[in-house]
C-alpha cells in the first residue's frame, strides 16, 4: 500500500531500473592520483569501500584520529560539530537525547553500528538513543546525509549515522587511560589490539562516570540537587583471515549504565531518587569470502540485540504519595546476505537481502493521590524482508555513479519500494567536483504505534498504518585550490515527508503529516602547511510542518563551526573550535498547555591540549565551554557549564 503513488517518485524508480540496462562500457584506463584532501575511502555510500572523491553523497567522516586527538568519550559528544546535524539532550550526560539531520526527526536518523541498524523497537518512534555509546572500540563514524533507504531500508529518511569499529592489526599492544574533572567526572579504560598470522583482535573495556548537573535547569527555582551517570561498557572485535581471502568476524559489545533522572524540565522539577538503568546486549557473526576469481565477493552476517530500561521512582519527602517504575524491552534478530560482483574495472553490481524480526514489551505502573494507574504492552513482533539492487558505474577518471532500487515488506504495514541515483562529475585539470543526488526513503511504523493499548481516553495503536515516506534530493560543487591544499564545497537540499505518523486524540496514531525541510550546506577544509589543518562549516536550514505551517521544534535555521589543529612542536598537539548554534523554537510543557518559546542562539568553544614526553606515554587536557555559556537544547534542561579535565594514556 506504501508504494510511491506520485508521478514522479514512480518516475524516479523507472529511471533507476533504466540505469541498470544501459550499453556496456570500454575499460577504463588506470585510476589517477586523487586530490590531497580527498583520499578518504568510505564504506557507507555504497556499502563497499569506495574512495570519497567519487561519492556523490553527502557524507562526513570522523576518522580515528580525530577522536584520539579531542580525547571525547562519547558518540554524541563526536558528532556535535557534524555539518548539517543538530544535537538535543535532556540534562546532562546519560540523559535522553535526539540527533537531527537536515532537520529530519530524530527516528528518521538510522544509527547503524558495522552496518547493523540499532533503531530501538521499544522506543515509541523506534529511534535511537545515543546517550549510552561510549566511543570504545570505535575505529571511525560516518555520516551519510538525505534519504539512504534504497540500501538502509526503514527509518533512514534523513539519514545514516554508522558507527565502524577497530580490526585488530599489528603487534600485541595495551592501552591505558584516565582523565578526570570538573563536575565530578571520570573516565577510564583499557584496551588490548593486534593481530597474529591469521588471528586479529581489539577488545576495550571502559568505565564513565560523572556527578553531572541537575537535569532540570538550575536557572529555575527548586533545581538544586545533581543528577549522575555511571557507565560500563566492553567492546570487542576478534577475526580470522584464512587463505583464499576468507574472513570470519565476531564483534561485542555490552553497556549497563545507571542516569540520575528529574521530573520534568523547568522550576521544581527536581526528583532525588528518580533513576532509569539500561542494559544492551549486541552480538555479531559475519563471514566474507572471494570467488571467480576475486571477481564476486560475498558476505553472510547474523546479528542479534538485546536491550532493556527501567525507570524507578519511589515516593520520597517532596512526593510523599506519588510513586512510579517502568520496564522496557526489545530485541531484534537479523540475517543479512551481499554480494558484491566486480563485472568490469569502474563497473560493480550489488545484490542484497535480509531477514530481520523485532520484539518488544513493556509494562508501567504509577501510584498517586487519584490511585494506581497501570498501562502493560504485551510482547509484540514484527518481521521485515528487503532485497536491493544498486549498479556503481565509473567511466574514466571523470564521471562516477550508483543507482539502485530496494524492495521491503513489512508483516504488517505492507510493502515499500524506494530508489536511488547519484552522479558525480570530476573535472581533473581544475580540481572540480560536480555532485547530485535524488532517493526516495520510507520509515515503518513501530510496534507501539501500531499496537499500543487503547485507554479510557481513546485509542493509541493503528494496526493499519502504512510507511511514512519521504523523497529528498540534493546538488552541489567541490573545488580544491593550491593543489589540493584548500577544499571548498556548497550544496542545496531539499527533502518532502508525506504520509507521517501522527497522534490524535480521537483516532490514536494516523497517517496525518506533512513536513518539508531544505537549506544549504558550506564547507571549506584547508591544510597550508603539514601542521596546520583549518575547517569550517555553515548549515542554513528551514524546516517547517506542512500542516500546522509552523517550523519544526528544535531544530536551528543556522549552524556555525569552526576548528583549529595545530601541531604546536614534536610531540605537542593543540586545537580549538567553535560551535554557533541558531535560536530554536520548543514547548513549554510546565502548564496544563503546552506554550511555544524560543530557545536563544548560544555559542560553544573547546580547547585540547596533548603532549607526549615520549614513545608510549600521553598527557591531555581539554577545556569544554571555556565562556561557560548558559542554553538549553531541551526548554527546562540543564547543561553543562564550563568544564575542565585532564588525563594521560599509555601505551605498552
Amino acid at each position: 500500500m506504501s508504494v510511491p503513488k506520485k508521478p514522479r517518485r514512480a518516475a524516479l524508480c523507472v529511471l533507476a531500473l533504466a540505469f541498470f540496462v544501459r550499453p556496456a562500457a570500454a575499460e577504463d584506463p588506470p585510476p589517477e592520483t586523487p586530490l590531497p584532501l580527498q583520499h578518504e575511502v568510505v564504506v557507507t555510500a555504497a556499502r563497499l569501500e569506495t574512495p570519497l572523491r567519487e561519492v556523490a553523497s553527502a557524507i562526513t567522516v570522523i576518522t580515528r584520529a580525530d577522536l584520539e586527538r579531542t580525547n571525547k568519550t562519547s558518540v554524541l559528544d563526536a558528532l556535535r560539530d557534524t555539518l548539517g546535524l543538530a544535537v538535543a539532550r535532556n540534562g546532562g550526560p546519560g540523559s535522553s537525547s535526539s540527533v537531527f539531520i537536515r532537520g529530519a526527526n530524530s527516528e528518521h536518523v538510522l544509527v547503524l553500528l558495522d552496518g547493523v541498524p540499532l533503531n530501538d523497537p521499544i522506543n515509541p518512534s523506534h529511534s535511537f538513543d545515543l546517550a549510552h555509546l561510549t566511543l570504545d572500540g570505535v575505529e571511525r563514524i560516518e555520516i551519510l546525509r538525505g534519504p539512504q533507504s534504497t540500501l538502509y531500508g526503514s527509518d533512514a529518511l534523513g539519514g545514516v549515522i554508522n558507527i565502524l569499529t577497530a580490526r585488530g592489526s599489528g603487534k600485541p599492544a595495551l592501552t591505558l587511560r584516565a582523565s578526570g574533572g570538573s563536575f565530578g567526572t571520570f573516565s577510564g579504560g583499557l584496551n588490548v589490539r593486534g593481530s597474529s598470522r591469521s588471528f586479529r583482535y581489539d577488545f576495550s573495556l571502559s568505565r564513565e562516570s560523572t556527578a553531572g548537573i541537575s537535569a532540570a535547569d538550575n536557572a529555575y527555582a527548586g533545581n538544586t540537587e545533581k543528577d549522575g551517570y555511571r557507565n560500563w561498557t566492553l567492546a570487542g572485535r576478534a577475526g580470522l583471515v584464512l587463505e583464499g581471502g576468507t574472513e570470519i568476524d565476531l564483534i561485542i559489545r555490552g553497556v549497563s549504565a545507571r542516569t540520575d533522572l528529574d521530573s520534568y524540565g523547568g522550576a521544581y522539577g527536581d526528583d532525588s531518587n528518580s533513576v532509569q538503568d539500561y542494559l544492551s546486549g549486541f552480538i555479531r557473526a559475519q563471514a566474507r569470502a572471494l570467488f571467480a576469481d576475486g571477481r564476486w565477493e560475498s558476505k553472510l552476517g547474523f546479528s542479534y540485540i538485546r536491550s532493556s530500561r527501567q525507570n524507578d521512582n519511589p515516593v520520597d519527602s517532596v512526593h510523599p504519595f506519588d510513586s512510579e517504575t517502568g520496564r522496557y524491552r526489545s530485541g531484534r534478530v537479523r540475517i543479512d546476505w551481499q554480494n558484491n560482483a566486480f563485472l568490469r574495472p569502474g563497473h560493480t553490481l550489488t545484490i542484497g537481502a535480509e531477514l530481520e524480526r523485532e520484539t518488544g514489551d513493556s509494562d508501567y505502573l504509577s501510584v498517586s493521590a487519584w490511585g494506581p494507574y497501570e498501562s502493560v504492552f504485551p510482547n509484540r513482533r514484527a518481521d521485515r524482508t528487503g532485497v536491493f539492487l544498486q549498479d556503481r558505474f565509473r567511466l574514466g577518471q571523470a564521471f562516477f555513479a550508483t543507482a539502485g532500487l530496494r524492495l521491503d515488506v513489512h508483516s504488517r504495514a505492507g510493502t515499500a519500494l524506494t530508489c536511488r541515483f547519484a552522479p558525480a562529475v570530476v573535472i581533473e585539470h581544475t580540481g572540480t567536483k560536480l555532485k547530485a543526488t535524488i532517493g526516495t526513503a520510507f520509515k515503518a511504523p513501530s510496534l507501539y504505534q501500531l499496537y499500543a493499548p487503547g485507554t479510557s481516553w481513546g485509542p493509541i495503536g493503528n494496526e493499519t498504518l502504512f510507511p511514512e515516506e519521504s523523497l529528498g534530493w540534493d546538488a552541489g560543487v567541490e573545488q580544491a585550490f593550491a593543489r589540493g591544499a584548500v577544499l571548498l564545497a556548497v550544496s542545496y537540499f531539499q527533502s518532502d515527508f508525506r504520509n507521517l505518523i501522527d497522534y490524535d486524540f480521537l483516532r490514536g496514531y494516523v497517517n496525518i503529516g506533512r513536513a518539508r525541510t531544505n537549506g544549504w550546506e558550506l564547507s571549506a577544509d584547508a591544510r597550508p602547511v603539514d601542521r596546520l589543518t583549518l575547517r569550517f562549516g555553515y548549515t542554513l536550514l528551514e524546516a517547517r510542518d506542512l500542516d500546522a505551517d509552523t517550523p519544526l521544534l528544535r531544530r536551528p535555521n543556522d549552524k556555525l563551526s569552526g576548528a583549529i589543529q595545530w601541531t604546536l612542536a614534536e610531540g605537542w598537539e593543540a586545537g580549538l573550535s567553535a560551535v554557533f548554534t541558531g535560536a530554536r523554537r520548543d514547548n513549554d510543557y510546565s502548564g496544563w498547555t503546552a506554550e511555544v518559546v524560543t530557545l536563544p542562539a548560544y555559542t560553544l568553544i573547546d580547547a585540547y591540549l596533548s603532549f607526549a614526553p615520549g614513545r608510549g606515554l600521553e598527557f591531555f587536557g581539554r577545556w569544554d565551554n571555556i565562556g561557560d555559556a548558559r542554553y538549553e537544547t531541551v526548554f527546562g534542561y540543564g547543561t553543562m557549564g564550563s568544564a575542565v579535565s585532564a588525563g594521560f594514556k599509555v601505551h605498552i
